[in-house]
């Protein structure tokens, strides 16, 4: 639990960082690249070149899906909504990542999924409050954007959790600071080949922009994405579910009071309880129906 508060700190600044200083300015797939690259440099020197080849295949498949597509959705999501509507958007990723847990275990049902549509269908009514007025094509695609974001991250934080305790299991040991190079690895391939295929030679003009950079990928990615990973190992799916949304309160705050004072606070809130809401009554719903082992 100290090492997921620890990296809501570290991650508080990250949203507004991108939104302020990167988010139009410097090519986003460049971002993308940079910053896994940094992360990857960071972890290299301790890498296990000796980690059995199917570990480390998995660990760079974890990465490519967790880190390297979550990136490309997330860094385009700065180029249609505000850094607010950003992070209130990732308040699915619990939700996202209970379903995924109930999906390796075949607990879905038809009821299941008619309240999960209901559900989402306030959610997307909390959306639509934010913004009322000027829902454009952009805005609902910037929506949707963030639950590829938030559904990549949620998918890699179980699959590592999954992994590690499974490779646990079988007496396999993997010191996760010798084998995290791997992760990034993975994430680094993801964004090489979308920077090649689709970059665009925008590049930072500032030393504020490389300086942003290089602490999105060495301390927010290399460092963060480590401890939260390992935080995931040491706590139950509930409480990593749970996690995932104490980044909002912290990043809104960093974002309204440093760079954003003059956000419609109104709708920001109204719909932004309305997604609450939405959320909180899926938790409810997941702890109130019977698990079936």
């Amino acid at each position: 639990m100290i090492l997921l508060l620890l990296v809501t700190l570290l991650w508080a600044f990250s949203f507004s960082l991108i939104g302020v200083y990167l988010a139009g300015q410097v090519d986003s797939y460049f971002s993308v690249l940079t910053r896994v690259l940094l992360a990857t440099l960071v972890f290299l020197p301790f890498l296990n070149w000796r980690t059995p080849p199917r570990s480390a295949l998995i660990l760079m498949a974890i990465g490519a899906v967790q880190l390297g597509l979550m990136y490309l959705f997330y860094y385009q999501s700065f180029l249609l909504l505000s850094v607010p509507e950003v992070l209130l958007f990732t308040i699915f990723t619990p939700v996202y990542i209970a379903l995924i847990y109930d999906l390796m275990a075949r607990r879905f049902s038809l009821r299941d999924s008619l309240w999960n549509l209901s559900v989402a269908s306030i959610a997307v009514a909390g959306a639509a409050i934010i913004r009322w007025g000027d829902l454009s094509d952009d805005y609902w695609r910037g929506f949707f954007v963030v639950q590829g974001a938030n559904l990549c991250f949620a998918t890699g934080q179980v699959a590592y959790r999954q992994f590690m305790q499974s490779a646990g299991a079988r007496g396999e040991t993997l010191a996760p600071r010798q084998t995290f190079g791997w992760f990034f690895i993975g994430a680094s391939i993801v964004a090489l080949l979308a920077w090649a295929i689709l970059g665009k030679p925008h590049y930072p003009d500032s030393p504020l922009q490389w300086g942003v950079l290089l602490w999105l990928g060495a301390a927010a990615s290399g460092l963060g994405y480590f401890l939260w990973n390992k935080g995931a190992t040491r706590v139950s799916p509930g409480t990593l579910a749970a996690m995932n949304n104490a980044l909002i309160p912290a990043g809104l705050l960093v974002n309204l009071l440093i760079w954003n004072r003059d956000a419609d606070l109104p709708r920001l809130v109204g719909g932004g309880l309305l997604i609450a809401a939405a959320v909180a009554l899926s938790e409810w719903h997941s702890k109130r129906r019977p698990r079936r082992t």
